[in-house]
């Protein structure tokens, strides 16, 4: 029968195991933006001024304004008011529905990958080849455009307002 320390130093020795068969799995959870324009990658990165939801989003791809907002109809208000204030409502219509711009609240999307919030994150911040540019500010290099948290503001209050049928991944994450 093996002694005390004989048993404590392989279950320290499998613990490290797992650890090490652990990380990689973590590192690679790593939320990884692509263009929609062309799949390279886009240049964002967390940065000192965003919020603590941006940062979150930026590491999981999750946006955690979008089941809040869901939640809370008051509280998706301050993703309309960033929609009007970028001039979204310029291409997009006053409630997303469509105008110059297609619709970004039914389930005809212009892109597959827009049923997920990353999906759509990638398109509003790098633009797309249908005639959007780019709106984030480090894409742009512009820092007058929108940062990260306000996109994430502007996509769940988008989501609330979808108008397609079926099922709604975005609130699945």
């Amino acid at each position: 029968m093996l002694g005390s320390k004989a048993v404590k130093a392989t279950l320290f020795a499998t613990m490290l195991t797992l650890i090490g068969l652990a990380l990689p799995l973590q590192a690679s959870a790593e939320c990884k933006l692509v263009s929609t324009k062309d799949g390279s990658p886009l240049p964002i990165v967390a940065v000192d001024t965003d919020t603590p939801e941006a940062k979150s989003f930026l590491a999981t791809c999750i946006n955690p304004y979008t089941k809040l907002y869901a939640a809370d109809p008051e509280a998706a208000k301050a993703g309309k008011k960033k929609f009007g204030y970028y001039s979204c409502t310029q291409c997009h219509g006053a409630n997303a529905g469509g105008q110059v711009g297609p619709s970004i609240t039914d389930d005809r999307w212009q892109y597959a990958k827009h049923v997920t919030d990353k999906g759509m994150f990638e398109t509003i911040s790098g633009g797309s080849n249908g005639g959007m540019f780019a709106w984030h500010q480090q894409v742009s290099g512009n820092p007058d455009l929108v940062p990260t948290d306000d996109i994430l503001k502007i996509i769940g209050w988008l989501r609330t307002q979808y108008q397609g049928g079926g099922d709604k991944p975005w609130l699945n994450d």
